[in-house]
């Protein structure tokens, strides 16, 4: 089965599966969750506890919700999943090309489509932070 394929802070890419259900539940670390938020014949399987248990915060899933670990896109027909189309491959990997740094803001969650040396570069700055240095104008205690 043809999937794209989508980890946090990199570029989606394609791959193939068996599609079973434990191969599944390993890609996504867990009991998977389908999502359909598009009119197209896709599905969305990720983590279903992928937030509860604060896997990282992978892609913005468009303006109302954020996926957290890793998961794939598939095509389905009726209740089964099979291989993305070509053409829903081209799309979709398109839609998730870039990885995206997820934040806050005064208005709620963000999310900025970056380069994956960007992502890891910030990743590695939010782990270890530059030390500030000391302001010389303000007095010891």
């Amino acid at each position: 089965m043809k999937i794209l394929f989508v980890e946090p802070g990199k570029e989606a890419q394609p791959a193939e599966i068996q599609g079973d259900l434990k191969e599944m539940q390993a890609i996504v670390g867990g009991q998977i969750q389908a999502l359909y938020p598009w009119e197209d014949p896709v599905a969305l399987i990720c983590n279903d506890e992928g937030k509860l248990l604060r896997l990282p915060l992978n892609r913005a899933l468009e303006d109302y919700d954020m996926i957290a670990g890793n998961f794939f896109i598939c095509g389905i027909e009726g209740d089964a999943f099979v291989s993305l189309s070509d053409p829903l491959m081209i799309k979709y990997q398109e839609k998730f090309r870039y990885p995206e740094l997820i934040g806050n803001s005064p208005m709620g969650l963000f999310a900025q489509k970056c380069s994956e040396q960007t992502y890891q570069r910030i990743q590695e700055e939010l782990k270890h932070p530059p030390e500030r240095p000391k302001d010389k104008s303000a007095p010891e205690r």
